[in-house]
């Protein structure tokens, strides 16, 4: 990895001795990966001078853009891996999936998360008829191979007791997922990195990072700095600064609506083999997906929304979802997720001083802490 020429910013004496000087461990990225491994590393080095560098005013990824889905993969997305994966490689990766939601409920608790378990549910359009017998179909199947991970048959067919318009009378549903309030989640775990003593520096973007034997040197937009260790967590970003490992950006664009008195829908939601996602959150519904009508302009590190994404996303919130009321929506925004052709995260040494936990695969939630965790193990 070769370091660019950039103009140079000039710290104070202070300023560099304080937040730049015998760094122990900088960590790129302050998303759930990112500090979730800060954290790991300051339980293994207690004394150590652990500093973490975000290129956004918030972590700039998918850690607080996502939809708060503490889920662990629909049906038709189970069966979707088992055409790339043997069913030990799925089995693995649902149960850490499963583990890494537990251990995150485990750190932070259910009130900081918000979590709630309205289970999961996967709703077929009318059209998709061939889509829904072939998962009918495999719900014993994937109940026996899946028992394992959640010591109980994890799928059942539910009726359609939202009333969605358009859709088969029934859902499959897994009664063990849930959701959170990824805006608190994110609060918390910071709240926890300063009562850790860990530095949170944001508006830094990283250009490069070079391992030299003894250390590493970080250079940034306008500076460079020495650290023992550098861990890459920037997900969805990372070819900018890893481009000899594979992950694609993905962009995931998403919208909420203005609240809705007495809305009755609970839960979280796929369509069309989970390009579709929606779920309640504060009397709102907030829905996302459609990449798959534009894979090529969603492979992208840039946070836009298009029109043709979004007015898909309103035709499904017009049409299916809320169809007998008007609705308004309040926002619309994008994240961006890490991706590749397996769905097993990268967690590993890239050099003697650099490592990198990266390519979530669109589970950052159910995966982040695990992989951070993980990813804080690898520095000696």
């Amino acid at each position: 990895m070769q370091i660019g020429v950039f103009c140079v910013l000039t710290f104070s004496y202070w300023e560099h001795k304080t937040w730049f000087s015998g760094i122990d461990f900088t960590i790129v990225g302050s998303g759930l990966v990112g500090l979730s491994c800060a954290l790991r590393l300051r339980e293994r080095y207690p004394k150590s001078k652990i500093l973490v560098l975000e290129r956004g005013v918030l972590p700039n990824g998918a850690s607080t853009k996502n939809a708060g889905f503490a889920c662990f993969g629909s049906v038709s997305e189970v069966l979707s891996d088992l055409q790339t994966h043997s069913e030990e490689e799925v089995i693995e990766l649902v149960k850490q999936r499963y583990d890494g939601i537990q251990k995150l409920r485990k750190l932070l608790g259910d009130d900081a998360l918000g979590y709630e378990q309205h289970m999961g549910h996967e709703v077929f359009l009318e059209k998709d008829e061939a889509l829904r017998e072939k998962c009918l179909q495999q719900v014993s199947y994937l109940n026996q191979l899946l028992g394992v991970v959640f010591q109980k048959p994890p799928f059942e067919i539910t009726p359609n007791r939202f009333a969605f318009q358009g859709v088969y009378s029934k859902y499959i549903s897994h009664t063990l997922e849930g959701q959170i309030d990824t805006g608190g989640m994110m609060a918390a775990l910071i709240q926890n990195c300063f009562r850790a003593n860990i530095r949170i520096l944001i508006g830094i973007e990283v250009k490069a990072c070079e391992d030299h034997g003894q250390s590493a040197t970080v250079a940034c937009e306008g500076f460079t700095f020495e650290t023992k260790k550098a861990c890459i967590a920037n997900n969805g970003f990372a070819s900018s600064l890893l481009p000899e490992i594979k992950v694609q950006p993905a962009r995931a664009q998403v919208l909420v609506t203005e609240p809705i008195p007495d809305l009755p829908i609970q839960g979280t939601f796929h369509l069309d083999e989970g390009y579709y996602y929606f779920r309640n959150i504060d009397n709102r519904i907030l829905l996302g997906g459609g990449r798959n009508l534009d894979f090529k302009a969603e492979e992208t590190t840039k946070m836009d929304t298009t029109p043709i994404i979004q007015d898909a996303l309103d035709q499904l919130l017009r049409d299916v979802i809320l169809p007998k009321q008007p609705v308004n929506v309040a926002q619309r925004w994008s994240g961006i997720m890490g991706v590749g052709t397996q769905k097993k995260p990268i967690v590993k040494t890239l050099s003697q001083n650099v490592f990198c936990g990266v390519r979530l695969g669109g589970m950052g939630v159910a995966l982040g802490s695990l992989v951070g965790n993980k990813l804080g193990e690898l520095p000696e």
